[in-house]
């Protein structure tokens, strides 16, 4: 009975050691590798003028777009934000020039604004002197509710009058300029501006007096008549203004 345990002591010892090999000789896979991150990519840079024309005293827009830039800078404006707006008035024509920065490259972006100078009134006679201060006179401006072009009932009977003296004084020329109040974008307010001398040209048309001696400009917001943050000046600046033209 002892020799019987003792063998089978020795193969119980003997099959664990066997098993404890075997284990032994199997290796747990590798890991995976990690997941490279992703490559870092080149600033892009945008940067038109809105107008890129324009007449001396007059402003524009630039607006400006980066993508993956952590530096972006205007040589006229200095550090910017990566992306933006700013209304400028540049005295003469200007290229604005934008840089992207950041640690794969360097992105560059221009916009050229071309600055008009406003041609100089011919000199005027005594004539002249005399029908523009009888013009200035006689003619009365019409204004406009917020945000709107079309001339009121009001209007119409001021421009009534304005068409009676025009029709007395066939030979006199003129312009007419479109004006807005501070409130909106340079853009918006040019472009209203343009409607409202539009739309009190077209009234007097309509009044039987010839297109050929009405010319007109828009000023928006960039020539006030009042300068004050008000409702009452604001009003002030919401018009038409007829100018004498010799």
């Amino acid at each position: 009975m002892k020799c019987k345990w003792s063998q089978w002591s020795k193969l119980t010892i003997a099959l664990g050691v066997v098993l404890m090999v075997s284990a032994c000789g199997k290796k747990a896979p590798p890991p995976p590798p990690p997941t490279p991150p992703p490559p870092s990519l080149a600033p892009t840079a945008s940067l038109p003028a809105t107008p890129n024309t324009i007449t001396a005293g007059q402003s524009t827009t630039l607006i400006w777009k980066t993508d993956y830039a952590t530096d972006v800078s205007i040589d006229q404006l200095g550090t910017v934000e990566p992306g933006g707006s700013r209304t400028v008035t540049p005295a003469d024509s200007t290229t604005y020039h934008l840089i992207a920065k950041n640690n794969v490259g360097t992105q560059e972006a221009t916009a050229r604004v071309t600055v008009t100078q406003a041609a100089a009134p011919p000199p005027q006679t005594s004539s002249d002197q005399t029908a523009a201060q009888l013009f200035a006179q006689s003619m009365k401006d019409v204004f406009f509710d917020y945000d709107s072009y079309d001339v009121s009932q009001q209007y119409q009977q001021v421009l009534q009058t304005d068409a009676r003296f025009l029709q007395q004084h066939r030979n006199m020329k003129f312009l007419i300029e479109g004006h807005c109040d501070e409130r909106g974008s340079t853009e918006y307010n040019l472009a209203l501006g343009d409607n409202r001398a539009n739309s009190t040209k077209q009234a007097l048309i309509s009044l039987g007096i010839p297109a050929d001696r009405i010319r007109t400009i828009s000023y928006g917001k960039e020539k006030p008549f009042c300068t004050e943050s008000m409702e009452a000046c604001w009003a002030q600046n919401r018009r038409a203004h007829f100018v004498y033209q010799p």
